[in-house]
């Protein structure tokens, strides 16, 4: 698929999902505004621009099979589902995994694999993924993930030591398992919590 139908295959998913459904009920008003909105539990649900550009970043197709760590209210998960084949998404916390998976059910989408757990372990079983999107940020990729990615996979994921200095990257895996990484743009992102060694970031 070229660029240009990966494009317009994001675009036509982006249209399909109506954000008011994923924010709570005093949000919807502001649903339609590009803009990152509380969600609870001191999480949020990224603007609509920076969805749909690390989306793009995946090259999704309509045999793709991807990761998402991070579900939240479920609404990037819904925009995978609208391209890919199959969605294995990961939320931490329990309240949200289980909110997002009656939305989504609800919603119609039966090609999403949910899991409750510390999305910078992965999904091991269910390895390697084509396609890997981080909606949380970490001061380091986490190994777990990067071993998790196919050979000829990519991987989207915001980095950062400190609120203020992440970078999205884009991570590809070469077919003889060598990475080739690059900067995308800056973004500020809720921390990935997890309890596995990897450093905090910082305020």
């Amino acid at each position: 698929m070229s660029a240009g139908n990966h494009l317009s295959a994001v675009r036509r998913a982006a249209r399909a999902v109506h954000r008011e459904q994923f924010v709570p009920a005093g949000q919807r008003r502001h649903a339609g505004e590009d803009k990152p909105l509380p969600i609870g539990f001191d999480q949020t649900i990224s603007q609509p621009s920076l969805v749909e550009f690390m989306t793009e970043q995946l090259a999704l197709n309509s045999s793709s099979r991807v990761l998402e760590i991070g579900t939240g209210s479920g609404y990037q998960t819904a925009i995978l589902a609208e391209i890919a084949a199959e969605v294995f998404t990961i939320e931490r916390l329990p309240e949200l995994a289980e909110s997002a998976r009656e939305r989504l059910t609800l919603l119609g989408y039966r090609n999403i694999n949910f899991r409750v757990g510390d999305g910078a372990l992965g999904w091991p079983e269910a390895a390697p993924f084509p396609a890997i999107i981080v909606t949380a940020a970490a001061t380091v990729l986490p190994p777990a993930l990067v071993v998790q990615l196919a050979p000829g996979g990519r991987l989207v994921a915001p980095v950062g030591a400190t609120l203020d200095s992440q970078i999205l990257l884009l991570v590809e895996k070469r077919p003889d398992g060598s990475l080739e990484s690059r900067e995308l743009c800056g973004v500020r992102f809720v921390p990935l919590v997890t309890e596995h060694g990897l450093p905090e970031i910082q305020p």
